[in-house]
């Protein structure tokens, strides 16, 4: 599962990496949540092209957002039949550059979350499939959704579905949406292998989707961990003194 990320490599480093045609110039994000827009690298016309997309699918016939289900992954086994993501598993593949992301394990009545990231330290590119939605009054909403994988056996310590992940020699063979052909990109729909990914706990700060810095994906020693899991003593109030009011002392 993936349903928090970070972006925070330069920009010019990831149009590099992912070769899409705009320079946009964007500032690092440590706490990317759900239906916040985030960066989309996609197959147009023969180019890839960076687009925002607003994290959490909408199929085309869905008559009222409000009322659907908020659809962040795609699970890899269901891709092909599940109706909301049929059409945009075979028509609008696409890839979400990232730096790592969060998953959150349970331990002693709490949840304890973990950044994940690439053992080199280097970028990575989610695996992603798109949807337009149009609304009754001709509005347009582009929406994404991250596929996921069952766990590798180191990675399944935390969850036991991780965000599948392409690599960079494999970006044109997932990208490429031609004739709706989709047999050559179902078996990139993999978990990473054992030792790609490493991770350490961080605070539970990252909880909140308001909280976006720095600081979110730096380790956290276990006395930190352990202060934080300590509930938090409301203050008593203590009711105001009685006034003589014959005297207007206190007693």
């Amino acid at each position: 599962m993936c349903g928090r990320f970070v972006i925070t490599s330069a920009p010019a480093a990831l149009r590099q990496l992912f070769g899409y045609l705009e320079q946009p110039n964007f500032p690092p994000r440590y706490n990317v949540a759900p239906t916040q827009p985030v960066p989309v690298v996609m197959l147009q016309q023969g180019a890839r092209h960076f687009r925002l997309m607003r994290w959490g699918l909408i199929p085309s016939w869905v008559k009222d957002p409000r009322k659907f289900t908020l659809l962040i992954n795609a699970r890899s086994e269901g891709v092909l039949e599940k109706p909301a993501f049929k059409n945009a598993i075979r028509r609008r593949r696409c890839l979400i550059p990232a730096d790592g992301y969060y998953e959150w394990q349970a331990a002693g009545g709490r949840k304890q979350p973990y950044f994940i990231h690439r053992a080199d330290g280097t970028p990575l590119a989610f695996a992603a499939v798109a949807e337009t939605w149009m609304g009754p009054n001709g509005e347009e909403l582009d929406t994404v959704a991250i596929v996921t994988a069952a766990a590798s056996e180191d990675l399944a310590a935390l969850h036991d579905r991780v965000p599948v992940t392409i690599a960079p020699d494999d970006f044109a063979r997932w990208l490429d949406c031609r004739n709706d052909e989709v047999e050559a990109a179902l078996p990139l729909l993999k978990p990473p292998r054992i030792g790609e990914f490493v991770w350490h706990p961080v605070s539970t700060q990252v909880n909140r989707a308001a909280n976006d810095d720095a600081q979110l994906v730096l380790p956290i020693s276990a006395e930190e961990m352990a202060a934080e899991s300590r509930p938090v003593k409301k203050a008593v109030r203590k009711p105001p003194p009685a006034i003589d009011d014959a005297q207007g002392s206190l007693f």
